[in-house]
């Protein structure tokens, strides 16, 4: 059974850094696209960016050029750089991995960041 487990949310001021991070088990990392969503209060959960085994990325308008996401395949573990947040960043943010050629899926239990002077 696949598990995720994000850290590396918390409270930050407008303008600053953090970077989340996902740790895979239960699996083959390599078979599965790797994503982080989010979901504030009040509105749908949306994707944020994504990453093949292959290193096909993918990312919301609303966070080019101020996010990246990677991973290590040797550590079984996909991060998101978060810079120069907003305070409209704020929400819960969730790590999702996706099975290549299936349905199958699975979501992290979810790190809270919030943007706030």
């Amino acid at each position: 059974q696949v598990q995720l487990v994000e850290s590396g949310g918390g409270l930050v001021q407008p303008g600053g850094s953090l970077r989340l991070s996902c740790a895979f088990s239960g699996s083959a990392f390599v078979i599965y696209a790797m994503g982080w969503y989010r979901q504030a209060p009040g509105k749908q959960r949306e994707l944020v960016a994504s990453r093949t085994g292959g290193g096909i990325t993918n990312y919301s308008d609303s966070v080019k050029g101020r996010f990246t996401i990677s991973r290590d395949n040797a550590k079984n573990t996909v991060y998101l750089q978060m810079n120069s947040l907003k305070p409209e960043d704020t929400a819960v943010y969730y790590c999702h991995a996706s099975r290549i050629m299936s349905a199958t899926a699975y979501w992290g239990q979810g790190t809270q960041v919030t943007v706030s002077s």
